[in-house]
């Protein structure tokens, strides 16, 4: 019998996907008894997968309103995106030394699964591929701890917003060739500098998209 912890974390993971995904728009209301009904399960951990999301800032719930895909704050996303900045390029600079040849071979078949998946035109695909790839290092940067932080952020990134950019997927593949170069010749310093022009290049048309307005990278210091 499968228990209620675990019924929880594949209700969340399964949200969390739709969400992300952008098949559950954002601010679309989310009713306990049909999510109960969708995955085959109870209200209960149903409700305990709702807080989770809460906290992860992917879900809201309002008296009288009920509980709803959260709408987007820019703000939130400009701190999300500097905090990813700063501890990505981080767990990159120690994984940068820590590749061996196979660890780097296995680094190609990601990316190669990345692009097959998107010639097929299969976002999810795609999307699933290149966290598995911004990962693969992740995990490997000798603090545990930190690459389950960054699964939080991501987990609360707006990756919905970029659905249907062509432009930024050819972008992001050449971005993600330079990360993988710069950790094939040994040189820490410059996979964190990779990694973070790549996440800057991501953030930026997500914060023009939900401002409407080119914004500045908040990044900057002498950015209000």
């Amino acid at each position: 019998m499968v228990n209620s912890a675990t019924k929880r974390d594949a209700i969340v993971d399964g949200l969390r996907r739709l969400i992300v995904s952008g098949e559950l728009e954002r601010e679309s209301r989310l009713p306990q008894d049909e999510l109960a009904k969708r995955f085959n399960s109870s209200i209960t951990p149903v409700r305990e997968a709702l807080r989770v999301l809460e906290a992860e800032g992917l879900v809201v719930s309002a008296p009288h309103r009920g509980t709803r895909v959260a709408g987007i704050d820019l703000d939130r996303v400009k701190a999300t995106y500097i905090v990813r900045r700063l501890t990505e390029s981080y767990a990159m600079r120690r994984a940068a030394t820590r590749f061996s040849l196979r660890d780097i071979k296995r680094a190609q078949e990601l990316l190669l699964k990345i692009e097959d998946a998107a010639v097929a035109g299969n976002e999810l695909c795609v999307r699933q591929a290149n966290r598995d790839f911004h990962f693969y290092f992740y995990d490997r940067c000798g603090i545990p701890g930190l690459s389950d932080h960054l699964a939080s952020l991501w987990a609360s990134f707006p990756w919905d917003l970029v659905i249907g950019a062509p432009d930024r997927a050819e972008a992001s593949r050449k971005e993600h060739h330079t990360i993988l170069e710069a950790v094939r010749a040994g040189d820490p310093d410059r996979a964190a500098a990779a990694i973070e022009t790549h996440i800057a290049h991501g953030f930026l048309p997500i914060a023009r998209r939900i401002s409407g307005e080119d914004v500045l990278d908040p990044f900057d210091p002498d950015t209000d």
